[in-house]
């Protein structure tokens, strides 16, 4: 057989080989598997900050934090150095900051970690409060808030500590120390 008899097995041959390589090429492949840990931040922010409003349209509450990141797995949001601004009509609003924070997936459970701090200004009517505390659970629907670490609460001229503390933010304020209370009043 002569090179031009070949040939004819030579084309056929190639034309084989590339129809493999083809098919090969084209075939689709094993879907490409992402690996998402459990706990794995889906969205972030850094210098958050974000208004509500209530149902008539007045400013509700505001968050700040330096950085916020939200977690997909099981919807809490977590906050580095938040300060959060509570308002009510023709009232001082209450600021609560702490260190770190959780917000829970409902989004009315806040878990203040580390120091905090509460203040409120006062007015004509109102002293000013201040509060220092950590670990601090807030249900921001009640304006109520618990922690059964050591907390302080001073005032212009007074000053109350104790072991787990108690208190609604909303008027009229309720505050409750559970132990170990200390006070220093002035009367006038």
């Amino acid at each position: 057989m002569t090179f031009a008899q070949y040939r004819v097995y030579f084309v056929l041959f190639f034309l084989v080989l590339s129809s493999w390589f083809l098919a090969d090429l084209f075939q689709p492949k094993e879907a490409i598997k992402l690996e998402v840990r459990d706990h794995s931040p889906d969205y972030f922010s850094t210098g958050y900050f974000k208004k509500e409003m209530d149902h008539n349209g007045l400013l509700k509450n505001e968050l700040k934090a330096d950085e916020m990141i939200h977690y997909a797995d099981d919807q809490t949001t977590h906050l580095e150095n938040p300060i959060m601004t509570l308002y009510s009509i023709d009232l001082p609003p209450w600021i609560i900051k702490s260190e770190q924070a959780i917000l829970e997936a409902d989004g009315d459970n806040l878990q203040l970690l580390g120091k905090v701090f509460i203040s409120r200004a006062g007015n004509a009517n109102l002293r000013a409060i201040k509060l220092n505390t950590s670990e601090l659970m807030v249900k921001l629907s009640t304006s109520y808030a618990v922690t059964s670490q050591w907390a302080e609460i001073i005032d212009d001229q007074n000053r109350t500590q104790g072991y787990g503390l108690q208190m609604t933010f909303k008027e009229p304020i309720n505050i409750n120390f559970l132990s170990k209370v200390k006070g220093r009043y002035v009367f006038n």
